[in-house]
Parts: C-alpha cells; structure tokens; sequence
C-alpha cells in the first residue's frame, strides 16, 4: 500500500507545474527571419499553446496592452529603415506590443525597451510607433506563430497568427544596396 501511494505521489509530483519548469518550459522559443530586398528582418519570441483555452478575451484580456509571445517579450530586429503599414521605421530592435479589443480595430506597438520580460508593459514613453491593424479570421494555429506568408522584391507580410485569429502588417524596405 505504502509503495502505491509513493507511485501516486511521485507520478504528481512529475505532471506538476515545477516539474515542467525544471523539464522543459511550457513556451518554446522560436526565431524567424527573412531578406527583404536588402533588408534583413529577425523576429525571436516565446511560442505558447492554445492547449483547449479560449484565448482572446478569456485567457488575452479586451483592451489590454499584451506582448503577443511568452517569456521574454517578443523582439523584431531590422537591419535597414523600412516602413510598416506605411509608416516610417528606423532600424534597430524593439518589442512587439498588441491591444486586443472585442470589436474593430486592435493597436500594434513597436517599443525601443528591449531584453525585457513580457510584463509589465514598459510604457508609451519608449514606444517607436502604434498603429492600428485588423484582425482577421484563420483557420486554427495551435502554437502562436509569427511568419512571413509572402515576399515579393522590396515587400514582406509579417503575419501573426494563434488560435483562430491573425494579423498581417505590410513591410516595405528599401530596393538599392547600402552604400
């Protein structure tokens, strides 16, 4: 009896939440990068699971400012000046920012605060730009997902996609080599 209560105890003991932080985390790190006519664009975020849950509104707040990844915030690197839905862009690194809203509009957040956890959100004060975007309807992505559906010459899609919801934004980059 002893013995079987001991099995029970270590089996969870190991499903438990400490030992997955020991194992393995629950959020993958993923990376994606693409050429962008002579722009190179990397993007490094944390990969959590929908795993069943609701995730907008439910899990992800209405009307809350959210980095759409896990861990450490997610981080776009940009080599070159490009635009993105239109709008100016300096090179460097920045952290990607949403405010999910139930209907309409969501805003996109670039922010210069890099390196950092993905809360708290590190202010207005350094962010480089906000923009609004449209959310769109997609068939289900398990893992939250950022990725480059199309690239043609000087201009890239950056999609990023989880559950059942996706957002593209435009890029455009420059068409002439650095001098």
């Amino acid at each position: 009896m002893h013995a079987r209560l001991a099995l029970l105890v270590g089996l969870m003991i190991a499903a438990s939440p400490m030992a997955h932080a020991q194992g393995y985390p629950f959020s993958q790190r993923g990376t994606v990068s693409q050429r962008v006519a002579f722009t190179d664009l990397s993007l490094e975020y944390g990969r959590p699971t929908a795993r069943g849950r609701t995730l907008f509104g439910t899990l992800v707040p209405w009307d809350s400012i959210w980095h759409p990844g896990a861990d450490l915030a997610t981080q776009l690197t940009i080599s070159r000046d490009i635009t993105l839905e239109g709008q100016a862009v300096e090179k460097g690194t920045y952290t990607l920012w949403l405010v999910p809203r139930a209907g309409g509009a969501w805003t996109f957040i670039l922010n210069r605060r890099t390196k950092i956890q993905h809360t708290p959100y590190p202010g207005a004060a350094s962010d480089a730009l906000r923009l609004d975007v449209t959310p769109t309807q997609a068939s289900h992505i398990e893992t939250l997902t950022w990725f480059f559906p199309a690239v043609l010459r000087d201009e890239a899609t950056l999609r990023f996609q989880w559950g059942t919801t996706g957002i593209d934004l435009r890029i455009k980059a420059a068409y002439r080599p650095a001098r």
